[in-house]
């Protein structure tokens, strides 16, 4: 068992060895910082001026809990109520440069991706950025919706059973259950439409799949590492600690990200081998056409 473990995950480890990988990784990692906080005032502001619905931005401070430790949790809950309520409703800022990051993480994503399935030539810049707006729609789309599933579920079980930690620990399960599933999907339609052509569906999902079970269990070792790990990054980099905190959280994100790609590549050229199928490409793919 563990020597066929050690055979799937050997040529992982060489990608992540390589240099590439963790150009593409520091890139993807730089833009999430980027995009992570105005995407929760987005968030924030939306459900507090708009819907009017303070159960969802529990919801939201919910997540941020079951993300980060403590001591981050409560430094980005803190700055977000603050900034949010003082410069109110109108957030034209954040909503452009949440997408003006998010865009940024996708284009090192695509390269990347079209490197390990053998794709010779990338989407032009304005495509790029089309296909990247679609997907940072459907992301929020899939966020927003498990945060308001998220509400509905916890203000349901406040007022059955009141709060205490048997329906602390349900709304953990449920919120669980609702953002895993969530996550393989945006994940899935990462892996499956980013690259510039036409993907099979099954090593794609399955990729999905491993790579969201994965982040869910880098992100228990990442609160696990987080009383050592904020100690040392205090004595480096004083006030920016919480910046590389979450850098780093990116950049190993993007690792598993980028390992989930390499994963349904090489899945994919075994299996043409396996069943000796002619090739049109290094992986037997027909790339999309650039303009």
């Amino acid at each position: 068992m563990l020597i066929r473990l050690g055979r799937v995950l050997l040529p992982t480890v060489r990608y992540w060895l390589q240099t590439e990988p963790h150009v593409y990784a520091m890139a993807i990692a730089a833009n999430v910082l980027l995009s992570f906080f105005p995407f929760l005032i987005v968030m924030v502001s939306l459900f507090t001026y708009v819907f009017y619905w303070q159960g969802a931005v529990d919801a939201i401070f919910f997540a941020l809990r079951d993300y980060f430790p403590d001591e981050l949790g409560r430094f980005v809950r803190n700055n977000l109520m603050a900034t949010v309520w003082a410069r109110g409703p109108a957030q034209l800022v954040s909503l452009i440069l949440l997408l003006f990051a998010s865009m940024g993480i996708f284009m090192p994503l695509e390269v990347s991706l079209n490197k390990l399935w053998g794709v010779t030539s990338n989407r032009s810049y304005i495509k790029n950025q089309l296909i990247s707006i679609g997907l940072i729609f459907l992301a929020g789309g899939a966020a927003l919706l498990s945060i308001m599933l998220t509400a509905i579920n916890q203000q349901f079980l406040r007022e059955q059973f009141g709060t205490n930690a048997v329906t602390g620990l349900v709304a953990v399960f449920f919120f669980k259950m609702a953002a895993l599933p969530l996550g393989i999907a945006v994940l899935f339609l990462l892996y499956w439409k980013l690259p510039n052509a036409k993907l099979p569906v099954a090593p794609c999902l399955q990729a999905a799949i491993f790579a969201g079970l994965a982040l869910e269990a880098m992100k228990y070792l990442f609160v696990l590492a987080w009383p050592h790990l904020i100690g040392r990054l205090a004595l480096e980099y004083g006030p920016f600690k919480y910046s590389v905190s979450l850098i780093l959280f990116g950049f190993f994100a993007a690792m598993l990200l980028l390992a989930g790609g390499e994963w349904a590549a090489r899945s994919h050229r075994l299996s043409l081998v396996r069943r000796g199928i002619g090739q049109t490409s290094p992986l037997g793919l027909h790339e999309a056409r650039v303009p």
